[in-house]
């Protein structure tokens, strides 16, 4: 299977409803925990030794700065609110540019086959998609055939050119072909043009190929 290529299909359970009670913090003290102090404070006050109108002032001035950090706070939320999603549409301007997943490998078990996608910019005339291992040996070559521009699936059936099962591990998976012009060209796993953008449970995920991967799986857009 193709690593650091593909979002991953989640399968999900019907979710089991708890029930909680909601227990209210008694740690921190609100705009009407405060005055309610004030009025107590005023109200309890010995007639003799009035409180003075500078310690009136003080704590005044202590509700109103309280209120105003809370206000500040609430508009800094809705403004790392309206950025988030401000940074989830602007996604949609990479539509029709290239994402690079940074990767050209597949993962091998040996014994068994291994499918993955390339993405061909011009039209092919001919080509052939070589699998390579670590050291930079062809391992298989595949025949790309005569096709137009755009993403073809291809199927490796996990043998060697000598038609050995090849050996568990990471391979890597580079193409090159030539145009209707006779122009040699090379492409490689990992870079497909995004075709579309999908908002899904606060996670922004782009297509490319056939699958839909997360936003943060993409190393480069050009």
């Amino acid at each position: 299977m193709a690593i650091n290529a593909y979002g991953d299909n989640l399968a999900t359970n019907g979710a089991v409803g708890t029930s909680t009670n909601t227990v209210e913090n008694k740690t921190e003290l609100g705009n009407d925990d405060f005055m309610t102090l004030l009025l107590v404070e005023l109200q309890n006050q010995d007639p003799t030794e009035p409180m003075d109108s500078e310690k009136i002032l003080t704590q005044t001035s202590q509700l109103a700065a309280l209120e105003s950090t809370d206000k500040t706070n609430s508009a800094l939320e809705n403004l790392a609110i309206s950025m988030g999603s401000s940074q989830q549409f602007s996604t949609i301007a990479a539509i029709g540019k290239m994402a690079d997943l940074g990767s050209d490998s597949i993962a091998n078990d040996e014994g068994s086959d291994t499918t993955f996608e390339i993405y061909f910019p011009s039209d092919v005339e001919q080509g052939t998609v070589n699998i390579t291992d670590g050291n930079g040996n062809v391992v298989r070559t595949l025949d790309v055939g005569t096709n137009s521009a755009g993403v073809y699936q291809f199927n490796w059936d996990g043998l060697n050119s000598s038609g050995s099962s090849a050996e568990s591990g990471i391979y890597h998976v580079n193409s090159t072909y030539t145009n209707a012009a006779g122009d040699s060209l090379q492409t490689r796993l990992g870079a497909y043009p995004i075709e579309s953008v999908r908002f899904d449970g606060g996670n922004t995920l782009v297509k490319v190929g056939s699958n839909y991967v997360p936003l943060e799986n993409i190393k480069e857009v050009y």
